[in-house]
């Protein structure tokens, strides 16, 4: 194993999504084919864990104006299962696995509609770091507690 790399657990049973949004495949999302473009999948997940944050009222903004704090994407792990093809609908949803000072462990899928089938999944870490020294800084005291509550 190289030194610094995870490897992510094996999941059985990923728990329950916390967050879910649903998105069209548009003609800009795919390639020469009609399928979607492999780093499309992060920028879909990564407007899902925002929409998700700003649901909780971490607005990337703020967080870094009023505490100093970027949460970066730490490591990540991602599964191609089957495609998406242009016009497809799909559900991206965050799963919260482990909460720490300063990162959250999240699992993420995308879902074909309508029947649910699983086309993508990422494992990944996100990290606070300090927005003035780019350094490991700890997650807000209040997004934990908010993280910390029954959905």
């Amino acid at each position: 194993m190289t030194r610094g790399l995870r490897t992510p657990p094996p999941l059985t049973a990923p728990p329950e999504p916390v967050f879910l949004t649903r998105l069209r495949v548009y003609y800009e999302d795919t390639d020469a084919g009609g399928i979607v473009y492999h780093a499309n999948w992060l920028r879909f997940f990564e407007r899902a864990r925002t929409d998700w944050l700003r649901s909780l009222g971490a607005v990337h903004r703020e967080l870094a104006e009023r505490d100093s704090v970027l949460l970066v994407v730490r490591d990540l792990f991602i599964d191609y299962r089957l495609p998406a093809r242009l016009d497809d609908e799909l559900d991206i949803d965050v799963r919260l696995l482990e909460t720490r000072r300063a990162s959250l462990r999240l699992i993420q899928q995308a879902r074909a509609v309508p029947d649910g089938q699983i086309l993508v999944q990422s494992d990944l870490r996100v990290a606070a770091i300090d927005a003035r020294t780019q350094r490991a800084a700890g997650l807000p005291r209040w997004l934990l507690e908010k993280l910390a509550m029954p959905a």
